[in-house]
C-alpha cells in the first residue's frame, strides 16, 4: 500500500501556523478562568468549502433563554461521561449540527477562555474537516441555522467592524451570511485569525452600537 491508503491526508498548509501557534495564544486578563468556573469547550471546525477555505458556525434559536439568536461555535458544557473537551465539542457539534465527527481530525486544543456572563471556562478545540459531511440545524429548539462561512468573509475588510454594548463595553464584530457574530466568538475568531496569518487590515475605529433587535435578545439573558 501507498502512504495515501494506510494514513488519512494531513491538514492544508494553511493551517500551519495556526496549529503551531494556537495553543500559545495569549489569553487577556478578563478572559483568565477562576478555578471554580463549570467546564465547557467548543468547536472551531476548519474546513475547505466551495468558496475556499471556511469556518462552520451556529445560529442559536431566539428561544433560549441564555444568549437566545446569537451566531457561535458548535459546543457547550463538559459532561461527566465526556472523555474531557475533545470528545466535548466534537459530541455536541454532532448534536447541533449532524456532522460526522469521524471526518474531523482535532489539530490544536486552544488555552481555556473564561465566559463570566455564563461562568464557563471555556476549551476551544480546533479541527481540520478532513472529510465534510452535511450539516443542519441538529434541533430546531436551540439552533436555527447552521453556516460554512468563508475564512475570505470573515477577513473582507468590508464586513469588520467593533459593536458597542450599553453597558460601554466595545469588541470586534463580523457581518458575514446574515448575522452579526459578536460577544465571546467574535473575540475568538478575531484572535484565530490573527494567529493563523490570515487576518487584513481593516478599519479598527468603525464601531456601532448594538442593533436593538440584537439588544433585545441580549437582554432575555
Amino acid at each position: 500500500m501507498t502512504p495515501s491508503e494506510t494514513s488519512p491526508p494531513s491538514p492544508p498548509p494553511w493551517l500551519d501556523r495556526f496549529i503551531d501557534e494556537a495553543p500559545r495564544m495569549t489569553v487577556p486578563a478578563f478572559l483568565r478562568p477562576p478555578v471554580e468556573a463549570r467546564p465547557a469547550a467548543v468547536l472551531l471546525l476548519f474546513g475547505e468549502g466551495p468558496d475556499g477555505p471556511d469556518v462552520l458556525l451556529t445560529q442559536r434559536a431566539a428561544t433560549l433563554s441564555k444568549h437566545a439568536g446569537q451566531p457561535a461555535f458548535p459546543g457547550g458544557r463538559i459532561d461527566p461521561e465526556d472523555d474531557g473537551p475533545v470528545a466535548a465539542a466534537l459530541r455536541e457539534a454532532y448534536e447541533e449540527t449532524g456532522l460526522d465527527p469521524t471526518g474531523c481530525d482535532v489539530v490544536a486544543t486552544l488555552p481555556e477562555l473564561f465566559l463570566s456572563f455564563s461562568g464557563y471556562r471555556i476549551t476551544p478545540v480546533a479541527a481540520w474537516w478532513r472529510e465534510p459531511s452535511s450539516v443542519a440545524p441538529g434541533h430546531p429548539g436551540e439552533v436555527a441555522s447552521v453556516a460554512r462561512v468563508p475564512m475570505n468573509e470573515l477577513t473582507d475588510p468590508a464586513n469588520r467592524l467593533n459593536v458597542r454594548h450599553p453597558s460601554g463595553f466595545a469588541g470586534p464584530a463580523f457581518r458575514v451570511r446574515g448575522m452579526l457574530v459578536w460577544g465571546f466568538t467574535a473575540m475568538l475568531l478575531s484572535s484565530a485569525l490573527q494567529v493563523g496569518g490570515w487576518d487584513r487590515p481593516w478599519d479598527t475605529s468603525r464601531t456601532e452600537d448594538l442593533p436593538p433587535d440584537v439588544l433585545a435578545l441580549a437582554a432575555s439573558d
